[in-house]
């Protein structure tokens, strides 16, 4: 459904081609990845088991992929091999994928292919090229928009025929690709038992990496409450106009209540996160061209955050922790790695997106 043309299918099942497409492409990365942790496991003789897919009959069809570690890793430098090997391997596919993607665009009459774009198709046979501003497909209340990173951005301007963010998703290399940069992104965030928490934690060691870890999650709650405060607004606005006021307080509670679970209750570290985390959210929202809660009142479309960043942070709160695990034995990483560390590192600014995913209504 994500990615078949639904203008030239009879039924479902013509649909199924296309679908199998998409799957093959995003599970290809995701395996991939996890056969990065697993070989770099066998290579150090770490007790490790084959990747584990993670079915889910909603939006994209899976939750990822695990390999279970049965042993403790006892050194630096096999933790730091661990870590890097699947964000490494995952990124040469997805980038793979999204340039052949971009390579083999197909003209902005594509969009014609998909039920509900009467409006996009229209522009596009009337100007050859698709619309500046986001348009709601007839029919639906709300379509998804894809963020925008500096690696996809820096491709996409050596091409023609990009399709919007809003329609990335008819296009299956172009939206595996993107889903396959994110995931990598997201497993690269240098916190707790994150690949790039791994990485880090072996580049600088524990008691830098538990310093920055803080001081990283706690900017990241900062994207957090900008998407939770423009979600009850925008929400309170619909139900409830007259308690619209109530938005950021329900976030400072809970922000609260999330930095005393991830600092350990260490009010030298939960008061000053916790303050200038709520003012740089409120800052952001008040000077943001698109207006409190990201509404506009003058009729035209608008996006609001899909809460991901809030669910993600509760994610790493309570599953992941922010800070690492000591390591047995601490050594120190060769050049090689060191270089490869830091790419690593280059690679999650490249592919991160403030915004990933919004909605459109």
């Amino acid at each position: 459904m994500w990615v078949g043309q639904t203008a030239n299918a009879e039924s479902f099942t013509d649909l199924l081609p296309e679908g199998f497409l998409f799957a093959v492409l995003l599970l290809s990365f995701l395996g991939v990845h996890e056969f990065g942790h697993y070989f770099a496991g066998v290579y150090h003789r770490i007790d490790v088991t084959l990747p584990y897919f993670i079915p889910l009959p909603l939006g994209i069809g899976t939750m990822g992929a695990i390999i279970r570690i049965r042993e403790q890793i006892k050194t630096t430098r096999k933790l730091f091999d661990m870590g890097i090997s699947g964000p490494l391997a995952g990124f040469v596919v997805s980038l793979g994928i999204l340039l052949y993607g971009f390579a083999t665009l197909p003209p902005p009459t594509f969009i014609e292919n998909f039920v509900g774009h009467e409006e996009v198709v229209r522009h596009v046979q009337q100007t050859g090229e698709f619309p500046e501003k986001p348009v709601i497909p007839q029919g639906e209340a709300e379509v998804i928009v894809l963020g925008n990173t500096l690696l996809f951005s820096f491709i996409a301007s050596f091409f023609e025929d990009v399709p919007p963010m809003y329609e990335l998703y008819h296009y299956p290399f172009l939206f595996a690709g993107w889903l396959g940069l994110f995931f990598t992104a997201l497993n690269l965030m240098p916190l707790g038992q994150l690949d790039g928490g791994h990485i880090l934690y072996s580049l600088i060691g524990p008691q830098r990496h538990r310093v920055f870890a803080r001081v990283f999650f706690g900017g990241f709650t900062v994207l957090a409450g900008i998407e939770a405060i423009s979600f009850m607004d925008v929400q309170l606005g619909l139900m409830a106009p007259g308690f619209r006021f109530v938005a950021p307080l329900v976030w400072a509670g809970v922000l609260f209540f999330l930095l005393r679970r991830a600092y350990d209750q260490d009010g030298a570290w939960v008061m000053p996160v916790w303050f200038s985390s709520l003012v740089l959210a409120w800052m952001y929202l008040l000077m943001s061209d698109m207006g409190f809660g990201f509404g506009a009142d003058d009729g035209s479309p608008t996006i609001t955050g899909s809460m991901i960043w809030v669910v993600w942070s509760f994610f790493l709160v309570y599953f992941v922790r922010i800070q690492h695990p000591p390591v047995m034995i601490e050594e120190p990483l060769d050049r090689k790695r060191k270089v490869l560390g830091w790419l690593s590192m280059l690679i999650l600014i490249l592919c991160i997106s403030p915004a990933p995913i919004g909605l459109l209504s």
